[in-house]
């Protein structure tokens, strides 16, 4: 899919966001038109998101202003011409899970399910980008279990698939780990991989709750390309959008 017009890429901004289902901390307020208007701000290249409604019936005759798309498509709109959703959770009004916003290319997706017994149903979203100058480029979304056991055995099922790719290629994973005991770092290093601001910093971010950020829970690891400007994004209109900060940061490749 290359073409020599491409002009060559070599900096993706890099997006991660919690959504929880476009409402605020304890469901006060249904927020995704300001939280789209958030995001386009941003400008970001990529976007990943967890908490993503595909369909919600019972929300949608509540809510005057609910989309008529699904919340990955509104987010969309007319700047992300690309995305991906990997539906996890089904239930009698909908359903919710990763997506993933490009400005460019999805060669092709697939959603890994990692649920271990039937309590919580999670996904692996991986996503093959074609970025112009590059080989392709790997963007995984990912949204681990609330359970310590449950949460190492999605973690090697995630290194696992890291370690089935391609050895040169670029490799993002982002998303809500819900790792608050920090293990996660020892795992993926098995496979090369290497999280943004625990390089930089030394621990990764504290993202949640949104208003006042104490835990660690959301991660963006790379392989195979560099971070810069590591950034977790706290204030107004973020802390007030949803219940985690959002995580952005410059990868070169």
């Amino acid at each position: 899919m290359t073409s020599s017009s491409d002009t060559p890429i070599h900096c993706l901004r890099i997006l991660t966001l919690n959504l929880h289902k476009g409402f605020t901390a304890l469901n006060r307020r249904f927020m995704l038109p300001e939280l789209r208007d958030a995001v386009r701000t941003h400008a970001s290249d990529i976007v990943f998101l967890q908490e993503v409604l595909g369909e919600h019936k019972r929300h949608a005759s509540r809510y005057d202003n609910w989309p008529e798309v699904p919340q990955y498509e509104f987010l969309a709109d007319s700047m992300w011409p690309e995305f991906s959703y990997g539906r996890n959770a089904v239930y009698p009004h909908g359903d919710h899970g990763n997506a993933l916003l490009s400005k460019f290319p999805i060669v092709r997706y697939h959603n890994l399910d990692v649920s271990i017994g039937t309590i919580e149903q999670r996904g692996l979203l991986h996503s093959v980008i074609y970025v112009p100058g590059q080989t392709e480029v790997h963007a995984i979304c990912v949204h681990l279990g609330l359970r310590e056991n449950h949460r190492q055995q999605q973690l090697r099922l995630l290194c696992k698939l890291v370690d089935s790719l391609p050895p040169g290629e670029p490799v993002i994973v982002a998303g809500d780990f819900n790792d608050w005991r920090q293990r996660a770092d020892a795992i993926l290093e098995h496979c090369g991989m290497q999280e943004v601001f625990a390089q930089q910093f030394g621990k990764p971010a504290r993202s949640f709750p949104a208003r006042w950020p104490w835990f660690r829970l959301d991660r963006i690891y790379l392989r195979n390309a560099t971070a810069r400007n590591p950034e977790v994004l706290r204030i107004r209109p973020w802390s007030h959008l949803s219940d985690h900060a959002p995580l952005a940061v410059e990868v070169h490749l």
